[in-house]
């Protein structure tokens, strides 16, 4: 059984982060693609796990090769996702997410249009300039410049199949985990996992 691909996008302190981590969790055969990056790791983040850091060379060698489903230049910096390992991942039966932006996620759309995707917002402008400022990660201008990008990216909500709005993190996480279930449990689904009790109550 064919795995699904689901995008995930937000503007910057909208929790998806955090969101996606607990979904793991909590949900079993779901796992989230590696991107390459070209910016510097974060304290703690590890080279293999949080991302595949690599130079701008590099980067531009692998567009060159057709090697990314999507990718995409945010901050100054540049996000690519492997289409090889995102392609082998859902052949497995496994369900992969991608956390990248609306620029990316219309790539993957014109590619993969058969992708499931959920845009998370935050509940006002105030509350992500509160939650950016608490992470203590970024300098006040650069929180300026992703607020300027997070109108930006909220302006394509419209693009997307759901929308989730992350006012309460429970709730949000529910909200997140049915799309994915749910998505399981469609027809097509349902008639490859199940073939041999179907089979059996018809004949029964």
């Amino acid at each position: 059984m064919i795995g699904t691909l689901f995008i995930f996008s937000a503007p910057s302190g909208a929790g998806k982060t955090s969101l996606v981590k607990a979904l793991l969790e909590c949900t079993h055969h779901i796992g989230v693609s590696v991107s390459h990056t070209t910016r510097a790791p974060r304290p703690g983040e590890e080279n293999g796990k949080d991302y595949h850091f690599v130079s701008t060379a590099e980067f531009q060698r692998m567009i060159g090769e057709a090697a990314f489903l999507e990718h995409a230049q945010v901050f100054d910096n540049y996000y690519g996702t492997s289409q090889a390992w995102v392609e082998a991942e859902l052949a497995a039966g496994r369900d992969v997410i991608l956390e990248i932006d609306w620029q990316g996620a219309q790539q993957v759309r014109h590619l993969m249009p058969e992708a499931v995707s959920v845009f998370i917002a935050p509940p006002s402008i105030q509350t992500l300039r509160e939650r950016l400022e608490r992470r203590g990660q970024d300098s006040a201008d650069v929180i300026e410049r992703r607020m300027r990008d997070a109108r930006t990216e909220m302006s394509h909500y419209g693009e997307y199949d759901y929308l989730i709005i992350n006012d309460n993190f429970d709730n949000s996480l529910q909200e997140l985990r049915s799309v994915v279930v749910a998505r399981r449990h469609r027809l097509a689904a349902q008639q490859q996992r199940h073939a041999d009790i179907l089979q059996a109550l018809l004949n029964g």
